[in-house]
C-alpha cells in the first residue's frame, strides 16, 4: 500500500491550499481510490456530507483521519462554502465528499465549487466510483449518448412534465428516484411514454443486495410496487432515429388541410418540413403526387 501512495504522489501530488473533490464508494468500500485513501488520510479538513458515513469508511479502508471533519450537506452547504474558501485560502487542504459518489452532481458541493473559482482557489477532482456510469452500463441499453436529469420530480405534475419532454428522446436518460416514490415515477413514466418503452432500474449498486430490473415501463412499474429499498437509479432507452423522424406521407393530409384553409401550398411545406425534420422538396413532392 505504501509503494502505491508514493507512486501516487508522484504522478499528480494532493494540493495543498485547495479544494480537493473526491468521489467515494456507492457500496463496497474496496472500490475506494489509492487517492481518496491518502486524501483522507491527509486533508486538513474533510467536508462531509454525512460525517459518521465519512468516519466509517476511513475506518473501513484502514485510514486514520487527522484533520477535522466538518459537515457540509444539501442545508447548510452555502453557508459552509466560505469557511471552507477561507480554509484553503489559509492554506489548508480541504477534502470535499458525500455519501456515495462524485460531490456536485445531484449532491453537496457545488456552491463551494462556484465560490472556489470566484475567489482564485484551485479546485481539483480526485475521481471514482459514480451510479450514472455504473447505471448506464448495467441497463443493457444502448447508451452512447445520453441525459442526466438528477432526482425526478416530487410531484406528480412536474413528474409528468419531466417525462413528457423524453417523449422524442433518441438518447438514453438516467436519473435518480427515492424507493417510496418509485412505483409512482415509473407508471406516470409508463403513461407518458408507453408502457414497452425500455428501461432499467438499478438499485443498491456495488452492495450485498444489487439489482437491476429491465424491461418495459408498464412491467417495471408493476414489479416496482410490491416495494424497494435502497438507493436507486433509472435508465430509459431513447426511441430510435426512425422513430423520430415522421414519415413525408404521415404530414400530408396535415397540409392538404392548411392548403384547403386558404394558405400557400410552398409556405406550408416549408414550415411542416422543417418542424418535422424532413425534406421540403420531398414533402412538396409527395403532396402533388397525392392530388393526382
Amino acid at each position: 500500500m505504501e509503494h502505491l501512495l508514493a507512486a501516487a504522489a508522484e504522478r499528480r501530488p494532493l494540493p495543498s491550499g485547495g479544494i480537493i473533490l473526491a468521489a467515494t464508494p456507492l457500496g463496497d468500500p474496496l472500490d475506494a481510490s489509492i487517492r481518496l485513501i491518502d486524501a483522507l488520510g491527509s486533508a486538513d479538513v474533510i467536508a462531509a456530507e454525512d460525517t459518521r458515513r465519512t468516519r466509517y469508511l476511513a475506518e473501513a479502508l484502514g485510514v486514520e483521519i487527522r484533520g477535522k471533519i466538518v459537515s457540509n450537506f444539501d442545508h447548510n452547504e452555502s453557508e459552509r462554502a466560505g469557511q471552507l474558501v477561507d480554509a484553503a485560502r489559509n492554506g489548508q487542504r480541504v477534502l470535499v465528499v458525500t455519501d456515495a459518489g462524485m460531490p456536485s452532481v445531484s449532491d453537496p458541493g457545488f456552491p463551494l465549487v462556484q465560490a472556489a473559482y470566484e475567489a482564485g482557489i484551485p479546485v481539483t477532482c480526485l475521481p471514482g466510483p459514480s451510479a450514472v456510469p455504473t447505471s448506464l452500463a448495467l441497463s443493457g441499453l444502448a447508451v452512447g449518448h445520453f441525459t442526466f436529469m438528477g432526482f425526478a420530480p416530487r410531484k406528480e405534475g412536474a413528474r409528468r412534465k419531466f417525462f413528457s419532454s423524453l417523449v422524442d428522446a433518441t438518447m438514453a436518460t438516467c436519473f435518480f428516484d427515492s424507493p417510496h416514490r418509485i412505483a409512482d415515477t415509473l407508471e406516470i413514466a409508463a403513461d407518458v411514454l408507453g408502457e414497452d418503452r425500455p428501461a432499467a432500474v438499478c438499485r443498491e449498486l456495488t452492495k450485498r443486495y444489487e439489482e437491476v430490473k429491465r424491461g418495459g415501463l408498464g412491467e417495471l412499474a408493476q414489479w416496482a410496487g410490491e416495494g424497494l429499498k435502497g438507493e436507486i437509479s433509472v435508465v430509459i432507452g431513447g426511441i430510435s432515429e426512425k422513430q423520430a423522424v415522421p414519415s413525408v406521407g404521415s404530414l400530408v393530409d396535415e397540409v392538404q388541410g392548411r392548403v384547403a384553409a386558404g394558405e400557400r401550398l410552398k409556405a406550408v411545406c416549408g414550415e411542416i418540413a422543417e418542424r418535422a425534420g424532413v425534406s421540403k422538396r420531398a414533402l412538396y413532392e409527395a403532396v402533388l403526387e397525392a392530388r393526382s
